[in-house]
């Protein structure tokens, strides 16, 4: 096979491109933190706060996400629930959120970094 042919036959092999927006990231993120016992909400700035009392549920509020081609390094910025163990809540979350990153992207998880922001007292 001369380089023509191997370059044609490459070409068939690669179908194309997958690029994950930061914003898919930050929502899976947001979503998997907010599914672990104790997290009360993710904490966000003013205009997602008014965002959210609108009613309109913005889903990476609260997180910040840095990727690159292979790997993701994850800011939260949390709020939990009265009477729970910070320590193991924020464990708990940083499991959870590598978990849901990896397995949907199959990006690599480099760090997740967890800012609590405040208490709820219900």
């Amino acid at each position: 096979m001369d380089n023509e042919e191997m370059r044609k036959s490459e070409a068939r092999d690669r179908i194309g491109e997958v690029c994950i927006a930061n914003d898919v990231v930050a929502v899976i993120a947001g979503l998997a933190a907010t599914e672990v016992e104790g997290v009360d909400s993710m904490a966000g700035n003013i205009t997602n706060d008014l965002v959210a009392r609108l009613g309109m549920k913005n889903l990476s509020r609260g997180v910040k996400v840095e990727v690159t081609e292979e790997h993701v390094s994850v800011n939260l910025s949390l709020n939990v629930k009265y009477n729970y163990s910070i320590p193991e809540v924020s464990k708990k979350v940083q499991e959870r959120v590598l978990n849901a990153i990896e397995n949907m992207t199959g990006l690599k998880v480099l760090d997740v970094n967890i800012q609590i922001a405040g208490v709820n007292i219900d």
